[in-house]
């Protein structure tokens, strides 16, 4: 069985964020970046099954800058057997769209069994690119798991719900997100760090993969203005004299959050 896992970069959540006022986008370099937790989750799922199961490839996949050769690295540390970094500067700033495009054409191109990515990264928090890619890629999809059970010919799973819990089972090939209810990943070791060095990192760009990043070729979203968060406003207090109760709706109202 072949599996993709999708690794994401991230700014260090523990670290200072920045967002960059003529571009709008994060400024990487203000601080650390790391591999984001959210998706060493899910290459912990796929060696998991690769333990257990001889002949399983894993495979890292990552849309990142050219800088971010480190953070892939450590995804072959932890355990992928090879690694795929699409690195483009056409690339910059691209939109959940264009991700998903160019992520199932790297994808694609393997033919994997599976593909497992985080439920959203802690960036952009979209939470949408493991439906997204399941539609260009015409596999089922299953989302928000928090469990997963991988066969050879079918993978299921339970989903947090309202009322409880969904189990959920599709065949393969399938594109599963897995929540941070799922264990923590190993942690490289010494061997594993040194492997890395060794194992394959294939790079592609946009052209090796045949998309265009033109707005013409595909809809993409359009930033028309950026703006620091503004600073918080004091409160409103509320001094009981008996309509202490109709304040407070007046305020709720005028807020709506009522």
């Amino acid at each position: 069985m072949k599996i993709f896992v999708l690794v994401k970069e991230v700014p260090d959540t523990y670290g200072d964020r920045k967002l960059n006022l003529e571009t709008g986008l994060a400024d990487r370099g203000a601080g650390d970046v790391v591999l984001d937790e959210i998706t060493e989750r899910a290459l912990e799922v796929a060696l998991s099954y690769a333990d257990k199961n001889a002949g399983t490839e894993v495979v890292a996949l990552s849309m990142a800058p050219e800088a971010s050769t480190a953070s892939i690295r450590r995804s072959l540390a932890i355990g992928a057997r090879s690694a795929v970094h699409v690195a483009d500067e056409q690339l910059v700033g691209a939109d959940l769209g264009l991700t998903a495009q160019v992520l199932a054409a790297a994808i694609r191109r393997a033919e994997p069994d599976l593909v497992i990515t985080g439920n959203l990264s802690t960036d952009g928090s979209g939470g949408m690119l493991p439906a997204m890619l399941a539609e260009h890629l015409g596999f089922a999809s299953a989302t928000a798991l928090s469990a997963v059970e991988i066969a050879e010919d079918a993978v299921s799973g339970t989903r947090a719900a309202d009322d409880g819990a969904q189990q959920v089972t599709t065949s393969l090939p399938a594109v599963i997100s897995i929540t941070e209810a799922l264990p923590d990943a190993r942690f490289p070791n010494f061997k594993g760090i040194m492997a890395a060095k060794k194992k394959p990192l294939e790079v592609l760009s946009l052209a090796d993969l045949g998309v265009s990043a033109d707005p013409g070729a595909a809809p993409q979203t359009i930033m028309t203005t950026v703006s620091e968060k503004p600073p918080r406003a004091a409160g409103v207090k509320i001094t009981d004299e008996g309509d202490a109760g109709a304040q407070l709706v007046e305020f709720l109202a005028q807020n709506r959050l009522v």
